[in-house]
């Protein structure tokens, strides 16, 4: 029998619970602080016996902690840089420079209690998908329905799925069709429909009424025991961190034990080998390192960012590549409506009335923001009667008087050709459209579409100046809007129709080439979050689940503030890295006069002090606001850019208007048309020119001074003045149309171009304005 076993066996339990121990770092930390003050005290006093027996206990109380963190790193095959200190704590106990191993005690704890500190910020465990996931079905059978735990489920077993529920296995729609809300596994926020016989994931959710399913997979087989599968095996993947102490103290390390042997050696004198060791003891890695990485972590806490530790903050620092999500990362993650079409009887604006009147009761996602839209335009909406609602077609009921539908159309049904145009324009833009009818009859259209986020294009912009070298795009949405978000934003892939799986998968591909941060929001993306070097969450909105896989969560609905999280790492750890290495040069210096005799051990603990103070000092920098990512702004440029981003939402149904005359000029050029046109006009006279014109005085010198001077709004100053030529040919060609009794053939062309031209610059300068000066604004 091997005598050592439990001897080895209680030495590992004991190391164990010194590292483990919650408690441990503030404790020791409380101690050491103590048994210092304490036995300077008594030294004033002229106690020095207390004094050294209060010292000799401070350094005592390190040691044993010490030696288990040390013991803990070796196991993992690391030497870290708290063997530099156990080895000085034992030399001044050994040669009796109890001062100088105070000291030392109380640079140690107060290392370990900021690296603590910040290791507590959260769990990386994922019980947002264990929650979500299915614990039972209920199976249709000649008995009836019955619940029961969803192991017992088999293949070929009929299931019902009711409003509400989650899909608990994978499965084939029994029914005529169902109508489901997939975000959960493909992060998109449009429902869909699976038409009878279409196969159906496990996680997504029955956004309509109830329906059957013929179960093809067990539980285990399922998509969903997948995904949870797939994120524990990617989180336990990943590499544990490094310090950027231990790094250091790698050359460190051996170099100090070889000059105090031979200072030893040479000299014969022990002191001098302590005192060695004393000024070789790294407190510029064990103080300076962390903490300008916590002084980075306080910082960008500031701004809504959760950085969980500080190997999350130095590896963000280090990314190259950057992964992001489509859905509510890149975009809103919430359709709005893009455009409004009308039949030629009609005004978009009545459409949009009227059809957000029918769906205030509707729970879709898409009637959602028709509603909103309208409410945004301050419409006034009608109370409907008699609603009713069949999943995936659409809501149906009575609207002042009349008898309206808001939904889908039959494809064979057939359309006028301004229907046909619209949807040659949702198949173009990626939009789902929204079709109303009056009385039977088609009346108009809404498009809408998942909207970039304003601050998007800025942000990237900030990442590539930052040094991320490749940005990518993963998302389980289809190919075509995909690559147009891509290309509008300049990314460098895409990878499209992507599950979580393969999410995974292009991480890890991604992560053999570079240092590799995942940026998602849904539970989809937790997988793909913990396999990364770096899981981004966008937590303001995002799912649990992706936010507990994360190592960095965003707290605020803006993708802005990922371009100063890495502003922030990237110096944080170039501070950390400063004061490493000027503190371990000092160390050096002083290590060489403590050779030669110059320096004992408590003089020299003394100038280890200066040289602490001095490296911590420079970590404290990583505190102050450096060069932001996003410009400072006066509290007026604040409250202007607020203003004038409500003015852009109350103005698209001037935008739409325009187009809308452009429209009618091309089907039916007679008084229909010029009235329409002379309504545009006085929508663009009584509302929309001010805009601009207190855009040009007001907003613009406002922000010249945070952008750098008033050239950097010459080129939207141009776009001002170009609305303001075209606007005035448009009255020119109203005042002709009145002196010739109506509107020449002639003129049908140049007013065609005219509109349809000041439809393009004005949608192309709101955009801009939103992108480069709204998105500014918190």
């Amino acid at each position: 029998m091997n005598h050592t076993t439990p001897l080895a066996a209680r030495l590992r339990r004991l190391t164990a619970a010194v590292v483990v121990s919650p408690q441990l770092e503030p404790v020791l930390l409380a101690v050491t602080a103590a048994a210092l003050t304490g036995g300077g005290l008594a030294w004033l006093a002229d106690a020095h016996g207390l004094a050294d027996l209060f010292w000799g206990l401070g350094t005592v109380s390190a040691v044993v902690p010490a030696v288990g963190w040390v013991l803990a790193a070796l196991r993992r095959g690391q030497a870290g840089v708290d063997l530099i200190a156990v080895l000085a704590l034992g030399g001044t106990l050994a040669v009796g420079e109890y001062l100088a191993g105070a000291l030392i005690a109380l640079m140690l704890a107060t290392g370990r209690t900021l690296e603590a500190a910040a290791q507590r910020r959260a769990s990386h465990d994922l019980r947002a998908l264990l929650e979500h996931a299915p614990r039972s079905a209920r199976r249709r059978t000649d008995a009836g329905v019955a619940t029961v735990p969803l192991g017992e489920v088999a293949v070929g077993d009929l299931l019902v799925v009711g409003p509400g529920e989650v899909v608990p296995v994978d499965g084939r729609v029994e029914s005529a069709a169902a109508v489901l809300d997939e975000s959960v596994l493909t992060g998109e926020p449009l429902q869909v429909e699976r038409p009878q016989g279409e196969g159906v994931r496990s996680g997504v959710v029955n956004a309509g009424g109830a329906f059957e399913l013929r179960a093809t997979a067990t539980e285990q087989d399922s998509t969903y025991a997948g995904i949870v599968r797939l994120a524990k095996e990617a989180g336990a993947e990943s590499a544990p961190v490094v310090r950027l102490a231990d790094r250091y103290a790698a050359w460190f390390l051996p170099l100090s034990l070889v000059v105090a042997g031979l200072a030893w050696l040479i000299s014969g004198s022990a002191v001098r080998a302590v005192a060695v060791l004393v000024v070789a003891t790294p407190c510029p890695l064990l103080l300076a390192a962390p903490v300008a990485i916590v002084s980075g972590l306080s910082r960008a806490s500031r701004l809504g960012v959760v950085i969980r530790d500080g190997g999350a903050l130095e590896n963000l620092g280090r990314a190259r590549t950057l992964l992001l999500d489509k859905t509510g990362t890149l975009t809103r993650g919430r359709p709005r409506v893009l455009d409004v079409t009308a039949a030629p009887d009609v005004k978009p604006m009545e459409v949009l009335r009227l059809a957000a009147s029918l769906d205030q009761y509707s729970p879709h996602v898409l009637a959602q923001a028709i509603v909103d839209t309208a409410r945004e335009r301050k419409l006034e909406l009608s109370v409907p009667t008699d609603v009713t609602e069949e999943p995936g077609r659409g809501a149906t009921g009575t609207v002042d008087r009349r008898h309206v539908s808001v939904g889908r159309l039959d494809s064979a049904d057939a359309r006028p050709t301004w229907a046909k145009a619209v949807d040659n324009r949702a198949l173009l833009d990626g939009a789902a459209v929204a079709w109303l009818t009056l009385d039977g009859h088609l009346a108009g259209a809404v498009l809408l579409r998942d909207p970039l986020r304003h601050d998007a294009p800025r942000t990237l912009r900030h990442l590539r100046a930052a040094g991320i070298q490749r940005l990518l795009m993963l998302t389980g949405d289809r190919a075509s809007p995909a690559h147009e978000v891509a290309a509008v934003l300049g990314l460098d892939d895409v990878r499209a129709e992507l599950g979580p799986a393969d999410k995974v998968t292009a991480v890890r591909a991604e992560r053999e080439r570079a240092v590799t941060a995942m940026v998602g929001d849904g539970v989809n993306d937790a997988p793909a979050l913990a396999a990364a070097d770096i899981g981004i969450a966008m937590g303001a909105r995002g799912s649990t689940a992706s936010s507990e896989a994360a190592d960095i969560v965003l707290t605020t609905d803006r993708v802005d503030r990922l371009a100063d999280a890495v502003t922030i790492a990237q110096r944080a750890r170039r501070i950390a890295v400063q004061s490493a290495l000027g503190g371990m040069l000092m160390s050096l210096a002083a290590m060489a006069a403590a050779a030669v005799g110059l320096l004992p051990p408590a003089a020299g603990a003394l100038l280890q002090e200066g040289i602490d103070v001095a490296v911590i000092l420079n970590a404290l920098r990583a505190l102050r606001v450096g060069q932001a990512a996003r410009p400072p702004l006066t509290p007026a440029a604040e409250a202007l850019i607020h203003r004038f981003a409500a003015e852009h939402d109350d103005l698209q149904d001037v935008l739409d208007a325009v187009r809308d005359a452009a429209d009618r000029l091309s089907d039916t050029p007679g008084p229909t048309a010029l009235a329409a046109v002379e309504e545009t006009h006085r929508l663009l006279t009584e509302r929309l020119l001010p805009h601009e014109y207190a855009e040009e005085h007001q907003l613009y010198p406002a922000l010249a001074p945070t952008l750098g001077g008033p050239e950097a709004t010459a080129t939207m100053s141009r776009a001002h003045t170009e609305i303001e030529r075209l606007s005035r040919r448009i009255a020119t060609h109203i005042q002709l149309a009145h002196t010739d009794g109506g509107l020449a053939p002639e003129q049908l062309d140049d007013l065609r171009s005219c509109l349809y031209g000041l439809n393009t610059v004005l949608r192309l300068h709101f955009t801009q304005e939103e992108e480069n000066y709204f998105s500014l604004a918190p």
